[in-house]
């Protein structure tokens, strides 16, 4: 299924403070596939989800999302294939009730009241939120306002789904309720996180990233479980995995 495949080639991008967040960085991920981005903080995991739907665009080089090439002609069409989860829930939340805020991306994809208010139904129930749909998303708690975000992507019913620290609001029973529902999603999966145990729970592949450039790219339990390339990477093994 070419319309799930993810490819970088040669990417590097700039800010235009001049600051260097990506190098020279390719990888390709196929469908089906759950990747976990991991890396010390700054070393451009966010940066790199960003140019997985246009929200950045690379200085040099090729994103290649589904046989499409990005670019600014490009970007609303690969929009439609990929769902980003942002860190920051309030950067998704800006709508008066939570339905309205899940029922956001659908109704601009052109889908009809009836077809909008199974996918809202669907989504809300998928990470347990189906009776706050009446509230504010500004009256939730964090962890709520998560589980929103992550409603409002699903929604969409994405070709790709990308995301940033999802659990990182999330109290432990909201965290695993996530990690079940990733588990569940059929197609490919990109989630930058420094919570190591979520990543080898849900991704079979790694790749971690390191001022910027790809410094390991393989089988995340291989990656996990490599005590001295963590901490070469400013990163430590898994709670799972450290002995007492």
């Amino acid at each position: 299924m070419s319309h799930h495949i993810v490819e970088f080639k040669n990417v590097s991008f700039r800010y235009p403070n001049k600051t260097e967040a990506l190098r020279d960085i390719s990888f390709r991920i196929t469908h089906g596939e759950s990747v976990g981005i991991i890396g010390a903080n700054g070393a451009g995991k966010s940066t790199l989800l960003m140019h997985l739907n246009g929200y950045l665009m690379p200085t040099s080089g090729t994103v290649n999302i589904g046989n499409l090439y990005l670019g600014r002609q490009t970007r609303q069409e690969i929009r439609k294939k990929v769902g980003i989860v942002f860190q920051n829930p309030d950067e998704q939340l800006f709508m008066p009730t939570v339905y309205e805020d899940v029922a956001f991306g659908p109704l601009n994809l052109g889908m009809d009241e009836a077809m909008v208010r199974e996918r809202v139904r669907s989504a809300l129930d998928l990470v347990g939120c189906l009776d706050l749909q009446h509230k504010s998303p500004h009256h939730l708690s964090n962890g709520q306002k998560s589980s929103v975000a992550i409603a409002s992507v699903m929604a969409m019913e994405p070709d790709i789904l990308a995301m940033d620290e999802p659990a990182a609001n999330l109290d432990p029973r909201s965290r695993r309720l996530l990690i079940n529902l990733l588990r569940t999603f059929e197609h490919s999966k990109v989630i930058a996180s420094h919570d190591l145990d979520l990543i080898l729970d849900v991704c079979q592949r790694c790749i971690v990233i390191r001022e910027g450039n790809v410094a390991a790219d393989g089988p995340a339990f291989d990656i996990l479980t490599n005590k001295e390339l963590l901490e070469e990477n400013h990163l430590e093994l898994p709670l799972s995995l450290q002995r007492g």
